[in-house]
């Protein structure tokens, strides 16, 4: 078996809604309204005018998921005088961030479909999770409702531009995308190629915009689309109109702008630089330029074929060799026509030219860009380029689902999430040091390969799992760098295992000796367990940590005199042991999807009961050597299993650990 058997700054969001004092707001209907925890953090309210369909965007912090319980926005107060109070439902999105769907002003209970709000907003929840009312403090609200917008269009942005580059629109009333509609614009005029002595009439042509920034109605831009005048430089003088399209719940109405002149110099394509300067298999190297065309990833084919190549000549010099001439032709994913990401595969010219798992060194040379639409092609100028290729890496993201967190208010540890996160990313660091291994907390938009592990709350296998890795079959020699700990695995179930992945937290109550029904009380239940965290757990009358406790209480660099009698340290001790828990759960179930333990052989697990191996199975693995506390050493790979892995990931450093059991 591949499982473990037991034995972030909130975002801010522009609205016209502000932080007040704290006050009660109503609880549930009925004769004894509970009184509700105040403890909703509902700071911005955005966008301040509204359309039918419109997001509205609440952000905030300790929002309650919908698996928990039904979330709902109050708004009293009027409209244009008229008085009015509604409840709109909320659709969680993450602890920061909460969304509302607007019907529109008569379908969400107003007075009228247009005018002014002015009143008060809270979010009201119940938590099935924890038996609690949920709400925030009332917040002082005003809000533009209309029934459509009509777009007005002030001024054009005029400038020499790459086909591609965005181009400004001053003016009001734009519409957002989405079920409230787009604004798009019209573009009609004449282009003269460079070198012709006349222009072509070409247009009119569609082309989508978007906000300038979000919840911005009155900037928008709009892309100069290679079917507005093709790709080939020159000149270009038009008109450009917007024209909003209103979504269904408004009836689809649209409404359009006057022109505004325009007229522009296209100029050919360009590479402005490379980024990083060093990649490795799986990773994206950003192109930065002008000019590029293609279709984005997920988008749909124009009318016309769009492909933007980028052409390398110069040297390649493996890391310890000679120089070789190198010509590639690379086929980079299409962003915008300002960045094309090129991702090193073993697929492609470069990928059969060297092994990119073994060889690293410098290409030294020129890149240059070349378009194509239809029939047109177009080469710009060569820039000087260097690009190296790094030993292979394999990130891994740690994915924290809502029911991680809602477990951890069993613990009485939900305010120290973020410590323990911290302590979690620390101990995987730290027990992959010297491998080319990076754990990180957010989903990773620098490679375009890398391993994702799923930590949720309780194991819906329903077998009382502290970590499983369903991955399909043993990956020795780490050939995927995609691996997904987590979610459900059809094939893997087919095989008479469990389906579901990743780190189950609330499994972690079965160390205690007495879980309740939380969890299931398994062999090597342990006194320390209760010891540590029975002062926090609210299902045995103890007192949840408090935010302003995590703050006071300081960060261990080791577990002596853990457990503790002062709560500032038995906080302090919670946080230490629950996060290497978890910690020490991550590397172990990682380490399963790189080929461990028994390098290139069938085995799961160590053959016995080594001191502090990461890899010894569930039984061999006691809550204080898991834990890290009462006298146990950090958790380590053998010596031969660090030592396979600096082979399939190697970094060039030396051992951190100077005395690592054999495990033969």
């Amino acid at each position: 078996m591949k499982g473990t058997l037991p034995g972030r700054a909130a975002r801010r969001w522009p609205g016209a809604l502000a932080l007040a004092a704290l006050v009660a707001g109503p609880g549930c209907s009925g004769e004894e309204p509970p009184v509700p925890t105040l403890d909703i953090g509902l700071e911005t309210l955005a966008p301040g005018s509204l359309v039918p369909g419109t997001t509205l965007v609440l952000g905030g912090s300790s929002f309650v998921p919908d698996f928990a319980g039904p979330s709902s926005l109050h708004l009293a107060g009027e409209l244009d005088g008229s008085g009015a109070e509604i409840v709109l439902p909320v659709r969680f999105v993450d602890y920061d961030r909460a969304e509302v769907d607007w019907p529109g002003g008569l379908a969400a209970g107003l007075p009228a479909d247009e005018g002014t709000f002015l009143g008060e907003g809270w979010v009201e929840a119940e938590s099935a999770l924890d038996g609690l009312w949920h709400a925030s403090a009332r917040q002082p609200v005003a809000l533009g409702v209309h029934a459509v917008l009509a777009p007005r269009l002030d001024a054009v942005q005029n400038d020499a531009l790459f086909v591609n580059d965005p181009v400004l629109a001053v003016g009001d009333g734009f519409l957002f995308g989405g079920a409230e509609g787009e604004t798009v614009a019209i573009v009609t005029g004449c282009f003269t190629p460079d070198g012709a002595p006349s222009c072509t009439p070409v247009g009119p042509t569609e082309v989508p915009a978007r906000p300038f920034q979000p919840f911005d109605r009155a900037r928008a831009v709009f892309p100069f689309s290679p079917y507005i005048a093709g790709i080939e430089p020159g000149h270009f003088e038009g008109t450009v109109s917007l024209v909003n399209r209103h979504g269904p719940l408004a009836g689809g109405a649209e409404l359009a702008s006057a022109a505004a002149a325009t007229a522009n110099d296209l100029v050919t394509p360009a590479i402005f630089g490379f980024a990083p300067p060093a990649a490795s298999l799986g990773q994206y190297v950003d192109v930065t330029g002008g000019g590029f065309v293609g279709v984005p990833d997920g988008g749909a084919q124009g009318p016309a074929f769009e492909l933007t190549t980028i052409e390398l000549e110069g040297t390649f010099t493996p890391d310890g060799g000679t120089a070789v001439p190198a010509s590639l032709s690379l086929v980079p994913e299409f962003v915008s026509g300002q960045l094309v990401r090129y991702v090193l595969n073993e697929e492609d010219a470069l990928g059969q030219a060297i092994d990119l798992r073994s060889t690293t060194g410098e290409f030294v040379g020129t890149a240059r860009p070349v378009t194509e639409l239809g029939n047109a092609t177009v080469s710009g100028s060569a820039t000087p380029v260097v690009l190296g290729v790094a030993p292979v890496k394999q990130v891994v993201w740690l994915r924290f689902l809502p029911s991680y967190v809602e477990s951890l208010r069993h613990f009485g540890l939900r305010a120290a999430d973020a410590r323990i996160r911290e302590r979690v990313l620390d101990v995987v660091a730290r027990d992959y040091g010297g491998v080319n291994v990076e754990a990180r907390s957010e989903e990773p938009e620098d490679f375009a390969l890398y391993a994702e592990v799923e930590l949720g709350g309780p194991d819906p296998n329903g077998v009382g799992l502290l970590g499983y890795d369903n991955t399909p079959g043993k990956d020795n020699g780490n050939a995927r760098l995609y691996d997904k700990i987590g979610g459900h695995n059809a094939l893997t179930q087919l095989d008479g295992y469990p389906g579901y992945g990743g780190v189950f937290v609330e499994s972690l109550f079965g160390y205690s000796l007495h879980p309740g029904a939380l969890a299931t009380q398994i062999e090597g239940a342990d006194a320390t367990f209760d010891a540590l965290f029975d002062t926090f757990r609210p299902d045995l009358g103890g007192t949840p940590a408090s935010a302003e406790e995590i703050a006071a209480a300081p960060l261990l660099v080791s577990a002596d005199g853990c457990p503790a009698a002062d709560r500032v340290t038995q906080v302090s001790c919670a946080v230490w042991a629950l996060g290497g828990l978890i910690g020490t759960t991550l590397s172990h179930e990682v380490a399963h999807s790189l080929g461990l333990s028994d390098p290139g052989g069938p085995a799961f697990h160590t053959s016995g009961d080594f001191a502090a191996s990461l890899m010894d199975a569930g039984w061999a693995r006691p809550f204080v050597e898991r834990a890290e506390v009462a006298g146990h050493a950090e958790g380590r790979f053998c010596q031969n299993e660090f030592d396979y892995l600096q082979q399939i990931l190697p970094t060039g450093a030396p051992d951190p650990v100077a005395n690592r059991p054999a495990c033969q």
